[in-house]
């Protein structure tokens, strides 16, 4: 894995166009390691792609074609659920550097600061994850996967609004939801190790939901735009799902998104 990176869009790409999941989680954690010390330009030379890349497995599909998960915490649905929460984040790694190489160089450098920040945490998330599905005599490709989140970030490829409220602002806010019962599952099955991965998890993706947040609002403000209104809009133009109760209100409120942002739309769905 070549670490002879001159600026931060060459590095950001460098994890894009990486194809091994655990190479990939490797390769992003490097590049938060080297911009944290300054050895990257805050230049933007190089187009990322328009997909990422990714293993051959697991095999991708639609949402409604993806097998549904039975209630109970028998051990295939442990390792079912261990599996979904590390595509996610091998999505989020994915996500986070996208959003650098491809609006990085119009924004503040802060914004590709947090965003740093997010994916070298999205990329732990899945060396953890990875981890426990080693310990239940599983791994990352064993079962079929949904291809929903990439598919929203093609969607809002030139809108960088549009990306912070469909992409942070419902899709890992939604994490925010479910995470908690998630969570209790894996307590009550005695699975103590996988319950503190997915806490450590929920208490960072408080933090990425509050770090899409602040640019929304940020771009709402230097564009005088009133944020929630803004953000109905966008997110009933090219969100593709519905925002459904219950939410976690305080969590959400936790990452800057009170109700007000949310609510009305899920009284509209």
């Amino acid at each position: 894995m070549a670490q002879d990176w001159k600026n931060i869009s060459e590095a950001a790409c460098a994890v894009l166009n990486t194809e091994k999941a655990t190479d990939k989680a490797t390769v992003a954690r490097q590049v938060a390691a080297k911009w944290r010390t300054e050895t990257l330009a805050f230049k933007f030379t190089e187009t990322p792609p328009t997909r990422p890349a990714r293993p051959n497995r697991p095999d991708l599909l639609a949402p409604n074609e993806m097998p549904r998960r039975r209630k109970g915490g028998n051990e295939s649905n442990r390792r079912a659920l261990l599996h979904a929460v590390a595509h996610i984040e091998l999505n989020a790694i994915d996500l986070a550097f996208d959003i650098i190489a491809r609006f990085g160089a119009k924004m503040p450098r802060g914004f590709t600061d947090d965003w740093i920040g997010v994916g070298d945490d999205e990329a732990r998330h899945f060396m953890l994850l990875n981890s426990r599905l080693k310990a239940h005599q599983s791994y990352y490709g064993d079962l079929p996967a949904h291809d929903g989140l990439w598919q929203s970030s093609m969607d809002t490829a030139t809108n960088l609004p549009a990306r912070l409220a469909v992409v942070p602002m419902v899709l890992e806010a939604r994490g925010l939801d479910v995470s908690p019962a998630m969570i209790e599952q894996f307590k009550s099955t005695g699975d103590a190790t996988s319950a503190d991965v997915l806490q450590t998890i929920y208490n960072d993706e408080i933090g990425h939901v509050a770090v899409g947040s602040r640019w929304f609002k940020f771009l709402a403000g230097k564009l005088n735009r009133e944020a929630e209104s803004w953000f109905q809009e966008l997110v009933s133009k090219y969100f593709h799902g519905q925002l459904k109760p219950p939410f976690n209100t305080h969590a959400r409120n936790r990452a800057g998104m009170p109700a007000s942002f949310y609510e009305p739309l899920a009284k509209k769905a």
